[in-house]
């Protein structure tokens, strides 16, 4: 479907987005397995959760006991999730901003590290939602918020209703299946595989952005006239 089909009339106030495979081109989990050689299993069991059975608190908890992460490289994940953003999301940041957006993260990625990378993309931490975790005194691996919705299939249906008490017009991006689960709560939900190409998620979206620039999915989000302000913007080099 394209957005002439069906465009977007009155502005939406809020803008969700994932964070793995949507504002950076890695899966957090997946790099920090690369520490002590889980990568392969770990992965697979990633894959499984975003393409086929959504997340599950047992799978959660598997992934973390082998890869059994360290305070510092959770740190060091906020840092590659930055060097490993995607393309132009920091022009499309500047943009929702300038337009007054109220901009979240809903991840079942690592607080931490999610918190790192929502700084530098300067998003306020209270806008941002993720997994807490905890550490010993050395900064060894302890456990995670086993109570966080978002270690659930259904976490992120939760936290987005929480944010319609507030905006009740949305726009929600995302590539998993997870994220899949809020497309009928919010106004406007974006399908995103420039990442991570998911034919199932794809075919359940009604716009889905398939090139890696993140920028294309500013037709689908924004009115007609707020992009006829953005050119006019553009053209005068202020955005």
């Amino acid at each position: 479907m394209s957005v002439n089909e069906q465009p977007l009339n009155s502005p939406i106030s809020a803008v969700i987005f994932d964070c793995d495979g949507t504002l950076s081109k890695i899966e957090g989990i997946d790099e920090l397995a690369k520490n002590n050689n889980t990568t392969a299993v770990v992965k697979k069991l990633t894959e499984e959760a975003m393409s086929k059975t959504g997340m599950t608190i047992e799978l959660y908890n598997k992934r973390l006991e082998l890869v059994q992460p360290t305070y510092q490289q959770v740190v060091k994940l906020g840092k590659e999730y930055i060097t490993q953003r995607v393309p132009d999301i920091d022009k499309v940041m500047q943009i929702l901003q300038h337009l007054k957006k109220t901009i979240y993260i809903v991840s079942a990625g690592l607080y931490p590290s999610v918190n790192i990378f929502g700084k530098f993309l300067n998003i306020s931490s209270e806008n941002i939602h993720a997994v807490d975790i905890q550490f010993d005194s050395s900064g060894n691996y302890i456990n995670f918020d086993q109570h966080s919705p978002l270690v659930t299939r259904n976490g992120k249906q939760v936290i987005v209703n929480r944010i319609k008490q507030e905006h009740a017009r949305t726009a929600y991006i995302g590539d998993g299946l997870n994220d899949l689960e809020v497309r009928d709560l919010v106004t406007r939900f974006i399908g995103y595989g420039g990442v991570f190409f998911r034919e199932n998620i794809k075919a359940a979206c009604h716009f889905y952005v398939e090139s890696p620039s993140i920028a294309n999915i500013l037709p689908f989000i924004l009115t007609q006239d707020e992009l006829k302000d953005l050119y006019v913007l553009d053209n005068n080099n202020k955005v």
